[in-house]
């Protein structure tokens, strides 16, 4: 536990300084220590209130939060991410559907969104997007700003403070659709119980959060947090998705 609790206050802290909430590298993280199945993206979802809330106050206060911008892609992602969280789940489909979406974090991670060519999208087919990553939270427990801002930077929906501040917010509201659908079904442990159990780690991720996004990581370097993270959460995608077959 004592590792485990490092780890998450390590992965607050640099997610918490782009304007993530890390969700994807809990979740592996959890997997990897055995933890419930059950209580896993309850725990994440958690895990990413915490830490974003932080740098949504900071973008509110720098103006950089574009509530009309952000609606669209809102409406539908927080309806779908409370249907995910109410989904009920086999342990070995949760595992196979986490480990699919771990990978998927991982090539958002390391897909180098700067060289490729950029395009507008219909806000109908930006909408379709937003709502299945919506889904994808409530069901697994990963807020969705990893998939959302890559597809942001590409159709040059703002610039990067505007993304960051849009993927702060969209991982709250999706993390707390996504909670308030995991309560709903039968075998979700009481948040209580969660907490009582799992309060170092909650603990852990607002230390690490509030640092990052205080102070920023801008003395690491970008492309190597993101190259060692998307191994970390491959690896553990992996190992998922073996446990499931």
């Amino acid at each position: 536990m004592p590792i485990l609790i490092l780890l998450f206050a390590i992965v607050a802290l640099i997610y918490a300084s782009v304007g993530f909430g890390g969700g994807s590298t809990y979740t592996a993280l959890l997997a990897l220590w055995g933890v419930d199945y059950r209580a896993i993206p309850l725990i994440s979802l958690l895990c990413n209130i915490i830490v974003v809330s932080g740098g949504c106050w900071r973008y509110w206060r720098g103006g950089l939060i574009d509530w009309r911008a952000m609606a669209p892609l809102l409406i539908v992602s927080a309806p779908l991410a409370f249907l995910g969280g109410q989904w009920p789940l086999e342990e070995g489909t949760f595992y196979l559907l986490l480990g699919g979406a771990l990978l998927l974090s991982a090539l958002a991670l390391i897909i180098p969104v700067k060289h490729l060519p950029r395009r507008q999208l219909p806000l109908a087919v930006m909408m379709a997007l937003s709502g299945a990553v919506g889904l994808l939270a409530g069901l697994s427990g990963i807020g969705g700003g990893i998939f959302m801002a890559p597809l942001l930077h590409l159709v040059r929906w703002a610039d990067a403070r505007r993304i960051a501040a849009f993927a702060s917010v969209y991982i709250l509201i999706n993390s707390a659709a996504g909670i308030a659908g995991q309560f709903s079904k039968a075998d979700t442990p009481p948040i209580t119980d969660v907490a009582a159990a799992y309060w170092p780690l909650m603990l852990a991720v607002f230390i690490g959060g509030q640092a990052g996004s205080l102070i920023g990581l801008g003395w690491l370097s970008p492309q190597y947090l993101r190259w060692l993270t998307a191994a970390l959460v491959a690896y553990a995608a992996l190992r998922l998705i073996m446990r499931s077959l």
